[in-house]
Formats: structure tokens, C-alpha cells, sequence
């Protein structure tokens, strides 16, 4: 069970990194850099279009399955509204914070400070859930973390001087992206919901949220219709089927390894997502960036490795005994 939880959450970072990279060609495009409310909105238009196609996925995977009541039905037990309470801090508030801080902060300081949310999320979950990290996975995780920091900080950044309150809109969406895992991880156990039914009540509801809530606040509607009339819209919606596939591998590794070693394998998107720029989009690539991305991912693999696991007088231990076997043979 633990080899398959650890190779689902590798498995949703290399989705995850697809879906980034596909998604940021397409906010890339005319229709989401025309202006800069454009740019302002095209992340959480984008979230919300993506949130929602995936949602249309995830409803036509279960009613093939024949568990679309079932899933629904979650919405009214105990564990269904922890997973809809984490839904609600890691999609739309979570991002909405994620937006504002670029917005005062610019993105490469956005981006570095939110990489510590793993960090936030295995304190959360040490605290609520009792999930404990052995000093060698917390040092991965914090290798993880420090390259994840240091390829954002690469990049060029656009805010000169950084303000508190993009501080604080940074501090929050931490916090957020932190607790979603824990929330969404103890309501699965406390009524046994399926990983793909936990992430349809995610879909649903940070859809709601956005329509209800995020898009009206800031004035986000008009530009969304727009949005919906252009091909950009097919084109989220095959990139949110990789989004569904990551959720779903992500899902599985809560369930099987804990919150903080799913996230820790999950943010190797980071690392992932430079190879995959390069090689679909032909997107500059320094030994650097190599090297920075070889250590997000070798840190991922130490945040989930076992006491024994990665020890090499343990491997060269085993290795000895079986060569001892052959030799008796």
C-alpha cells in the first residue's frame, strides 16, 4: 500500500506539472493578456473554467461506475463536510489569496513563499491527524521546498518592492493550500468516501464558490461569458482532464501514505514542469534549472522514504545476504 501511495503521488506531480504547463500556454494566449484586468482575472477565470470542466469528468467517470448518487450523497455526512471545508480553503480562497499576492508581491516572490505550504500542511497534520515525518523525510520535503524556492526566485520579478499586504494574502493562501490536504484526508477516513468521489465534491464546490462568490466580487463575469465563447474553453477542458488524473493519483496518496507525504511527492510538479516546458514548448533550459529540478523531485522521493529505505548499509546489508544465497545454491 505504501509503494502504491507514494507512486500515486509522484504520479499526480507528473500530471499536475502537464496540466501547469498546458495551462499556462493557454493563459498565455490574446483573449487573457489583452489588458490588465485580463491579466488579472485570467488566473482565476482559468481556475474556475478548469474546476468545472473537471468536475464534467470526474461526473461522467462515476456515472459509468454507477456511483454519482452515492458521491452526492456524501454531501450530507459528517466526513462529506470536511472534504467540501477543505475544497472551499484550497480551491477558491486558496487561489483567490495565490492571485492578490502576485498581484502585490509579483510572481516570483508569490510563487517562492507559497512553496512552503507543504511544510504548513504536515504541521496540520501532525497537530490533527497525528501523521509524523521522520527526520529524513523532513529533510526532503525541506530540500524540496529551498529548490522549489530558488527556481522561482530565478526568474524575473516584477514587483520592486514587496508590500505587507501581499504578505499577508501569501501568509493566508499558505494556510489555505495547507489544510486542504489534512481536511480533505480526515474526512475520507471518518466515512470511508472514495478518493473520486471526495474530488467530485471538490470540483462542485469550488465551481459554486466561484460563480457564487469569487467572479461577482471582482467583477470577474463578463470577461468569464467572453471566455466560454472562444476555443480557449475546449482547450481547458482537455487540459483538465490531466488536472482530474492528478487529483485522482493525489487523492489515492492521501488515502494510502497521509496528507504530508502526498504533498510532499506532489509539489515535484515543480521539478517536472521544466522538462515537459522543454519539451513540448521548446521553453529555455540551463543546467541550473536541471539541477534545481533533479533536487525538488530526489527531495519528494526522501519525504516518503522508509527507515530502512535509501540507507546504504542497509542496501548493501540486504545485498550481501542474497549474494550469500546464490553462493549456497
Amino acid at each position: 500500500m505504501k509503494r502504491a501511495g507514494a507512486a500515486y503521488g509522484l504520479l499526480s506531480g507528473i500530471m499536475w506539472a502537464l496540466d501547469t504547463v498546458f495551462i499556462g500556454a493557454i493563459l498565455s494566449r490574446d483573449l487573457f493578456v489583452s489588458s490588465g484586468q485580463a491579466l488579472f482575472l485570467a488566473p482565476l477565470v482559468g481556475t474556475f473554467l478548469h474546476d468545472a470542466t473537471s468536475g464534467l469528468w470526474i461526473t461522467g467517470y462515476l456515472s459509468l461506475k454507477g456511483e454519482l448518487k452515492k458521491a452526492l450523497a456524501n454531501i450530507k455526512t459528517d466526513g462529506g463536510r470536511f472534504v467540501i471545508l477543505g475544497s472551499i480553503l484550497g480551491g477558491p480562497l486558496g487561489m483567490t489569496f495565490y492571485v492578490l499576492s502576485i498581484h502585490h508581491l509579483g510572481s516570483s516572490y508569490a510563487a517562492s513563499f507559497s512553496a512552503v505550504y507543504p511544510a504548513v500542511g504536515a504541521f496540520f497534520s501532525f497537530l490533527l491527524l497525528k501523521d509524523r515525518l521522520r527526520p529524513k523525510n523532513w529533510f526532503g520535503l525541506c530540500i524540496s521546498i529551498l529548490f522549489i524556492i530558488l527556481l522561482g526566485s530565478s526568474g524575473s520579478e516584477d514587483a520592486s518592492v514587496p508590500s505587507r499586504l501581499g504578505f499577508l494574502y501569501v501568509l493566508l493562501c499558505i494556510i489555505c493550500w495547507g489544510l486542504e490536504c489534512v481536511l480533505v484526508a480526515y474526512g475520507m477516513k471518518k466515512v470511508q468516501i472514495s478518493p473520486e468521489q471526495s474530488i467530485l465534491l471538490r470540483q462542485l464546490v469550488s465551481t459554486v464558490t466561484y460563480c457564487s462568490v469569487i467572479l461577482p466580487f471582482f467583477g470577474g463575469w463578463h470577461f468569464a461569458a467572453g471566455v466560454m465563447a472562444k476555443k480557449e474553453l475546449f482547450f481547458l477542458a482537455l487540459v483538465a482532464l490531466a488536472g482530474s488524473v492528478s487529483y485522482l493519483f493525489y487523492y489515492k496518496a492521501i488515502r494510502a501514505i497521509g496528507p504530508a507525504k502526498a504533498m510532499g511527492l506532489n509539489i515535484s510538479y515543480s521539478g517536472w514542469a521544466i522538462f515537459f516546458g522543454f519539451l513540448f514548448f521548446s521553453e529555455p533550459l540551463s543546467l541550473k534549472m536541471i539541477g534545481y529540478s533533479l533536487m525538488i523531485i530526489l527531495g519528494s522521493v526522501l519525504t516518503v522514504a522508509e527507515k530502512d529505505e535509501l540507507n546504504l548499509t542497509h542496501f548493501l546489508k540486504k545485498f550481501r545476504n542474497r549474494t550469500m544465497k546464490e553462493v549456497k545454491r
